[in-house]
């Protein structure tokens, strides 16, 4: 590498770097052009502007002659930074899993693995949930629409947290629709993932957090058994939001924002908390509720919850 080469770590060769460096100096030089700045010969030329037109480095103009542009330095070697660090957590994730591989040969199987980095831990997310044939158990993340779509049934318990805007409710309430099971709780003790009661995944810290760098990746064992069986208490302790799947509507004078008001109140939330989720005052979360309990020919909020509960409007 010559003395002011710096790009070799992003797979630039010496040459291709040079050429990039006079092009910087030359903007829109043509080949003939090049050709004198550079003395490199013109089949090597021509194969080095076509590597770094592929890196993103340069454009050619359609006119003739024919003119090369470098890219602006900053911006195509920060993408250039970008695809080399997704090179290194994808061989990373490589690694987690040929050593795992080779504990299980060696007789040395691990039931935790960790995977590192938020590249290879997205995509080991992403894979777990794509690969499961048959059921996925989740605490606080919202299920796969393609995996519904294939019949893959999901359980999901939300934090009332995560709950939190008319937006993230819609987007809950649209799962729900298409066979999501969602219940909700306050407090969750962790996040969670359990594909086929076969592989479980523990972020060790929330996935859209940028210092997201560990990823619990669990496999059959006494530890993953007692991960399930704490799903299933914290499901029978949460409250239902609906009723899974497309439905004939139990009372056609009750809107989508009312069952979701009763969804809400059944899950435990007060006006104020309700109000700040729907984006509305607390004063028409009352109304509305009243409505509501007219509807139900109800007293209380408690009656007319067990009476939607009765006609399938929230889960029982």
């Amino acid at each position: 590498m010559t003395d002011n080469a710096i790009l070799g770590s992003l797979g630039i060769s010496d040459d291709e770097e040079a050429v990039y460096r006079t092009l910087l100096q030359s903007p829109h030089a043509t080949l003939s052009e090049l050709i004198a700045s550079t003395s490199l010969p013109a089949t090597r030329l021509r194969r080095h502007l076509s590597a770094l037109e592929r890196l993103g480095l340069l454009t050619r103009s359609v006119t003739r002659p024919v003119r090369f542009a470098p890219t602006a330095p900053d911006a195509a070697i920060e993408v250039l930074a970008r695809q080399r660090q997704e090179e290194i957590e994808q061989a990373r994730l490589a690694a987690t899993m040929l050593a795992q591989q080779f504990r299980v040969t060696t007789g040395d199987a691990s039931a935790v693995a960790t995977v590192r980095g938020q590249v290879a831990i997205i995509q080991q997310w992403r894979r777990t949930h794509r690969t499961a044939a048959r059921e996925v158990l989740t605490l606080d993340y919202p299920a796969y629409r393609e995996q519904l779509r294939r019949g893959i049934t999901y359980r999901t318990i939300y934090d009332q947290s995560a709950l939190d805007g008319q937006e993230t409710l819609t987007r809950a309430r649209e799962l729900v629709l298409h066979g999501e099971q969602a219940r909700v709780l306050d407090g969750l003790p962790l996040r969670l993932a359990i594909a086929d009661r076969a592989i479980g995944l523990v972020p060790l810290a929330p996935l859209v957090s940028p210092g997201e760098r560990e990823l619990l990746v669990i496999q059959p064992s006494a530890l993953l058994d007692g991960l399930v069986a704490l799903f299933e208490a914290l499901w029978e302790r949460a409250t239902p939001l609906w009723p899974s799947g497309a439905r004939v509507r139990a009372l056609p004078e009750l809107t989508d924002e009312d069952e979701l008001l009763l969804a809400l109140s059944a899950a435990g939330l007060t006006d104020e908390a309700i109000a700040r989720r729907l984006g509305v005052a607390q004063r028409t979360v009352e109304r509305r509720m009243r409505r509501v309990m007219t509807l139900l020919h109800a007293k209380t909020r408690f009656q007319a919850g067990l009476r939607a509960a009765r006609l399938g409007i929230i889960g029982s």
